[in-house]
Order: structure tokens, then sequence, then C-alpha cells
């Protein structure tokens, strides 16, 4: 699943292909995929361009004169700009042609992928309604709040990352990563942290985050970015996917385990339960 890093990649291809492009005409093949209505979609968006891309979170907010589309990948979704003309394939599933003649083209394998059209005014509201909580980032994410939703939960330390609500777009790469690099045990009770554990948490979170928007994020699996190209930060992980390998710090054997259902990797000497 694309995390922040990825999205956000995917956010500055999509502001380098189509900002300020006009919608002729919308083509949706998948219509459960709009949240909010498909014939108001495809109804509503023919002349209005595009004024902004932008993200919260995992979600990317591409804002129209009037409107603003909240697109969230899901598994594997990703978008594709054809300057001419598309080739058919079973996966394309959103069409917005473009006035310039080009098309993009949302791509979605499993199609878990969905839109929401919202006005402007609504989109703040849409946010606090998923609990989506702050980015990732020295201004927004304060560690005192962080700390406070940590130490009163009863839930385990790596589902509670993954919910959203304490910070936006950790998914289950970077969740690995962060507790790693923290040395706390993704099986740890929330409530059971000592502070100097959860201020290491607040740092690694962004520190990561930000290294991943930097190096394009991760190429697994079937991730590219808008232009096409693939991320690096697969080169930078540390246990993601490294079962069996050496853990960087100390060499024993990285893990790997279920964790809320999530295959989660740690190191169990430098990350003690």
């Amino acid at each position: 699943m694309p995390e922040l890093p990825e999205v956000e990649t995917v956010r500055r291809g999509l502001e380098r292909l189509v900002l300020g492009e006009r919608i002729k005409s919308v083509d949706v093949r998948v219509p459960k995929m709009i949240k909010t209505g498909c014939d108001d979609f495809v109804l509503a968006l023919p002349g209005q361009s595009f004024q902004a891309i932008k993200r919260r979170g995992k979600y990317l907010l591409l804002e129209l004169e009037e409107q603003v589309i909240i697109s969230h990948l899901r598994m594997e979704g990703k978008y594709l700009l054809f300057p001419d003309q598309v080739p058919e394939n079973k996966h394309f599933h959103v069409f917005f042609h473009l006035e310039d003649g080009s098309t993009l083209v949302y791509q979605d394998v499993r199609k878990f992928g969905t839109f929401d059209l919202l006005d402007k005014n609504q989109v703040d509201a849409f946010f606090i309604q998923k609990k989506i909580g702050p980015e990732p980032t020295k201004e927004d994410f304060k560690l005192a709040t962080f700390e406070r939703g940590v130490l009163t939960s009863k839930k385990l330390i790596k589902p509670l990352l993954l919910e959203q609500r304490l910070v936006a777009g950790l998914g289950n790469i970077y969740v690995d990563e962060v507790l790693w690099a923290a040395k706390v045990h993704p099986e740890r009770q929330a409530g059971s942290l000592k502070k100097a554990e959860i201020k290491r948490l607040h740092d690694e979170t962004i520190r990561i985050l930000q290294l991943g928007i930097q190096k394009g994020g991760s190429t697994i699996r079937t991730y590219q970015n808008a232009l096409g190209e693939n991320g690096t930060m697969q080169n930078y992980l540390q246990v993601y996917g490294m079962t069996d390998q050496p853990c960087p710090h100390c060499k024993t054997a990285i893990q790997k385990i279920q964790v809320g259902g999530r295959g989660s990797h740690f190191c169990p000497k430098c990350q003690k339960r």
C-alpha cells in the first residue's frame, strides 16, 4: 500500500503533469469507486481545471476551481498520463480527458481506490470525520499531544500507530522502520512506554517519513510514481522485508511476526518486549 512518502511523490508528479490543465470529460468504468456519486462526479468536473495538487496523510487532494477531488490510492492505485491514445487495459478505471488532448488515467488492479468530490468548505470536516492526525512535521506533530495519546491507550503500539489518529501517513513499512529505529517492540502496550521511548518514536517518525519523501518512496511490489519512475527508499530500509537477515545494529537475525494481522519485522535484541 502506498504510504505517505509514496503518496507525496505521486502528488509531486501530478503537480508537474496536470497543474493548470482543464478537464474536457470524465469516464468512470467502476462507479463504486466514486463514494459521493458517480453521476455527479462525471457531470461536475468538465470545464474545471486542476488548480493545485495537495496531500493530507495518505490522501491526494486534486483542487479544482469549485470543488476538490479527494483520492485514496488504497493498495495499488496509481495515476498515468497519456499524451494521445490510451492503450487498452482492464485495470484502467477512471479517465480524465483533458482539453490539451491528453488523458489522466487512474489504474487500480484491486479496485480498492476511492474518490470523493467535495465542496472546498467540506474538506476539513471530511478529515475530522476520518480522524486523521497531524502531518509528521516538526511544525504540526507536537510531542506533548502524541505522548498523551500514547500513554492513555490500551492498544499495542504498532496497531495504534497504524490508525492515523495520532499521526498521519504511517503504514506497515514505515511503522516497522520507526519502531526499530526507536528500539520499541511492535507488541509493546502503548501505555507502558517510557517518555524517552515515546520521544524517540516521535522524532524517528518525522525523520524516516521525510527520508522516504526525499528518496521518492519505496518501490516494493508494484509502486511507481505518477511519472512512471521507481523510488529508492527500499534501499534504505533497515528491517522491513529483512526476515532472517542481520540487524544493522547488533547482527541478530531479524524476525517476522503477526501483529494485529499485519506482518511485522523487528530485532528481538534491540526491540525487547
